[in-house]
């Protein structure tokens, strides 16, 4: 459960350009800093730029209800018809059936070209809202307003929304992960980290992977990433809010940097792909329903951030087996993942051959063939094309319980 907290006055805040290109460049902004969402949205108009007369408003059920008042009081003053919708998100939710009923409630709402979709919540609201608005009349405003740490520091930022599909296999259903969606920039991405006080405290540590992973890839924008959060985690744990924004920020300038030149992951080598690491292992694991972080059903199932954590380390462990790192670099990162309180292996992992089948539902395969996103040094990554599975298992075993 969240509970409700006091908004605080706009300060110590920063924002950080995210422009992609190459041509016809497109550029917002991400804004962040404590008590900013509801100040910047009572003038929504303004952010979206063509005399919009309504809004949609799509919260996640996790936000405490005074902070929903307050956000909705904010935009209805910059004199906005406004509409809300509730999603109450897990990965199962995350559906074609969700974005059909989101949809259909914009259209009863009549908004038109001009009328923001605005999606306040963790990634998977933020993903089917970003969704939802790239296909409403093949394109209408969205605004990004997360609130919980991993979609301020990464599913808000680069334009990339979609949702989950459910396929048929010869063992069964099988969820495959964000198998459907476009690539729809916002408008603007407005991360209130006053918004991070009454989250989970295991929601909260589940971002801290991302920032693991991104300082990981900090050599491209900022080397010292890695470092600065292992020393900042008791500061950011306490959810100090000028610690957060500076974490924030870091973190969005790093992907900001990789996504300007590869929007749409297209880039031969490397690219936005680079964004990926932990991913190929942790999206394999993700949808299966027992895997608990601590070993306990109770806690089951895996959250994104934990699965990608286990990912992180699998991947530096794969790299290690290859030669790629040598095992002190994949001990750092193992030990980064622990130190920021998440799982670095996992009861009840299948059968390696279980496991390299679900990895091939991976998006980055390319002719049956697996691509992995590696450490190849310190602040550094590669992708590698059809790795040996030797080495694949390699990783899996290191985090097998």
């Amino acid at each position: 459960m969240r509970s409700a907290k006091k908004n605080h006055p706009m300060s110590n805040s920063r924002v950080i350009d995210v422009s992609i290109g190459p041509s016809p460049r497109r550029a917002y902004d991400v804004r962040i800093g404590p008590g900013i969402a509801s100040e910047i949205l009572s003038n929504t108009p303004s952010l979206v730029g063509d005399a919009p007369s309504r809004a949609m408003l799509v919260f996640d059920s996790g936000v405490p209800r005074a902070d929903r008042d307050r956000i909705a009081d904010a935009i209805a003053s910059g004199g906005l018809e406004v509409f809300i919708e509730l999603i109450e998100p897990s990965e199962r939710v995350k559906s074609l059936a969700t974005l059909g009923r989101l949809l259909n409630r914009i259209a009863e709402a009549r908004l038109e070209r001009a009328d923001p979709v605005i999606a306040v919540g963790g990634g998977i609201v933020g993903d089917i809202a970003g969704y939802a608005a790239a296909s409403y009349r093949r394109g209408v405003p969205i605004i990004q307003c997360p609130t919980t740490l991993l979609a301020m520091v990464d599913a808000s930022v680069g334009g990339k929304t979609g949702v989950n599909l459910n396929i048929d296999t010869p063992t069964g259903p099988r969820l495959v992960k964000n198998m459907a969606g476009a690539f729809w920039q916002p408008s603007i991405v407005l991360a209130d980290v006053a918004l991070l006080d009454s989250l989970e405290h295991r929601v909260l540590r589940c971002g801290l992977a991302e920032c693991v992973k991104h300082g990981a890839l900090g050599g491209f924008a900022d080397a010292e990433l890695g470092a600065w959060t292992r020393g900042a985690l008791p500061r950011l744990l306490s959810r100090d809010h000028a610690a957060l924004t500076e974490l924030v920020a870091r973190n969005v300038a790093v992907k900001a940097s990789i996504v300007a030149s590869d929007e749409r992951e297209t880039a031969a080598t490397g690219g936005r792909a680079l964004l990926n690491l932990g991913h190929t292992f942790g999206h394999a694991i993700e949808p299966m329903g027992h895997l608990s972080p601590t070993g306990s059903a109770e806690n089951a199932p895996l959250q994104h951030g934990e699965a990608v954590a286990l990912g992180v380390v699998a991947a530096a462990y794969a790299s290690a087996s290859m030669g790629l790192v040598d095992e002190t670099l994949a001990g750092r990162l193992r030990d980064d993942i622990a130190a920021a309180g998440l799982p670095t292996s996992v009861d009840g992992l299948p059968d390696a051959p279980t496991l390299l089948d679900a990895m091939r539902d991976d998006k980055k395969v390319r002719a049956g063939h697996l691509r992995l996103v590696l450490p190849d040094g310190p602040g550094s990554c590669r992708v590698v094309d059809a790795p040996d599975e030797a080495h694949v298992i390699a990783g899996w075993n290191v985090i097998r319980a």
